[in-house]
């Protein structure tokens, strides 16, 4: 197959950096403009990044695990290289952290969207003349947005539960930086029952989050 001469292809090859270029430069019209030439409207970027805040949500729920894993092992060590370990938690962390800051943009994206999504509909609400149809569309546009504002709501309380579990394996990575030796794999131990609490309040969070984008997306597929 030749993919050179896929004019799709073709297409996307000049589409794609407009888009970029629109999108870095802060001009959302021109960013829709873009994307509606090739067929996504507002609805479809919105879909997509509730689909892609939802996968980074069950990549953070793994990332955070694996960090709660690492904090165990650590506290059951007996032996071998400390230093070792402690760069293993470190890096957990700083995946963790990471994954974070994604989500971070996802939920930005998402507000965004759904923000101009919503302010459109209106607009084309009241440029019908039907009443049937305009009754019935602003009918669907209050169910999208409560289902949306459900949504909103367990990604935000999501994101906030990382918080305390992410400033909790900072203090522990800076521990062990400082005393990598036996006495602070002890302190780790001692605090293993609030680490684990908050890391089971997280993950309960992401999964109720990642059900209501479930849902959500439903109303695009019905």
């Amino acid at each position: 197959m030749n993919l050179g001469s896929d004019p799709h292809r073709k297409h996307w090859r000049w589409i794609l950096p407009l888009i970029i270029i629109a999108a870095l430069s802060g001009c959302r019209s021109t960013y829709y403009a873009m994307w509606e030439s090739v067929g996504k409207e507002k609805r479809h970027l919105l879909q997509d990044e509730v689909e892609a805040a939802r996968e980074d949500q069950a990549q953070a729920s793994e990332e955070f695990k694996d960090a709660l894993t690492r904090v165990k092992e650590l506290t059951g060590f007996q032996g071998g290289e400390l230093e070792d370990a402690y760069r293993r938690l470190k890096g957990d962390l700083e995946d963790c952290q990471q994954r974070a800051a994604v989500i971070d943009d996802r939920i930005g994206n998402v507000e965004q969207i759904a923000a101009d999504l919503f302010a459109e509909w209106e607009g084309e609400i009241s440029q019908m003349t039907n009443p049937t149809f305009r009754s019935k569309s602003r009918q669907s546009l209050s169910r999208t947005r409560e289902r949306y504002n459900r949504l909103h709501r367990a990604m935000v309380r999501a994101r906030g539960r990382m918080d305390p579990v992410l400033t909790r394996l900072n203090d522990y990575v800076l521990y062990l930086k400082h005393n990598l030796n036996a006495q602070a794999v002890g302190a780790l131990g001692a605090e293993m029952a609030a680490i684990q609490t908050d890391v089971n309040v997280l993950i309960r969070d992401i999964e109720k989050s990642i059900k209501e984008a479930d849902a959500f997306l439903q109303t695009f597929e019905s």
